[in-house]
């Protein structure tokens, strides 16, 4: 009974390792952050790996159609990324895309938006190595 019971748990561990591993190769390394604003708004910061280059996602949720935000987004302290967007859509949300260099070793992204009617303001950062 034993010798069974030890055969189970070293299988249910092959299969755990197995699915683990499948599952943190399944889209490359992207790194995903999420967090609140200074008000009810929610925001997200994404970074992945495309073709030599680093995809930055930012997206800021406010569930509120029409509001202007101020965004900014930094890598290794540079601003690469500087523009006014509007939330749209059902969930009263925007998103930035950008394209950012590769550099060797560790990239760090910083991202900021400020609501510019209320004052509220979306933080995030996260690093790609």
């Amino acid at each position: 009974m034993v010798g069974r019971l030890i055969r189970v748990v070293i299988a249910g561990m092959l299969v755990f390792t197995v699915a683990g591993t499948t599952n943190a190769f399944a889209k490359g390394a992207d790194v995903v952050r999420t967090g609140s604003c200074s008000g009810s708004s929610d925001w997200k910061l994404k970074l992945s790996r495309e073709d030599g280059k680093i995809e930055v996602e930012y997206e800021v949720d406010s569930n509120k159609v029409g509001q202007h935000w101020r965004v900014k987004l930094f890598e290794n302290g540079n601003r690469i990324f500087r523009a006014t967007k509007t939330t749209q859509g059902a969930s009263g949300s925007f998103t930035v895309r950008t394209l950012a260099n590769n550099t060797a070793g560790t990239d760090s992204f910083r991202a900021h938006a400020v609501n510019l009617a209320t004052g509220e303001t979306c933080g995030g950062s996260a690093s790609i190595g």
